[in-house]
């Protein structure tokens, strides 16, 4: 198993998980039980699943479709939700400045 490889992914995944809802959601389901490490031991077998899909629906795709449509898709998809959410947000931030403060 190539090293570089293993520690790029390691690396991604672990700061993409870092603060999302996810680990949210685990830090509430702790702190409302006595048995952290079933919580740990569900968390990191949901993850492992999750993992394991992608994985296998990406090296599914890649086999059909091309490895730069793939980069090309997830590009584009990534351009288009990340305008979205800056879109969303001006617009929010707008309408918060029309409204006179109390």
């Amino acid at each position: 198993m190539p090293f570089a490889l293993l520690a790029s992914t390691f690396a991604t995944v672990f700061l993409a998980e870092l603060g999302d809802k996810t680990q949210l959601a685990i830090v509430s389901i702790s702190g409302t039980s006595n048995r952290p490490g079933a919580v740990f031991a569900g968390s990191a077998t949901a993850l492992v699943l999750a993992s394991l899909v992608g994985a296998a629906a990406g090296g599914s795709l890649s086999s059909v479709i091309p490895t730069d449509g793939l980069q090309l898709a997830a590009a584009g998809g990534f351009l288009i939700i990340g305008s979205r959410l800056i879109l969303r947000s001006g617009a929010e931030s707008s309408k918060d400045s029309d409204t006179p403060a109390p």
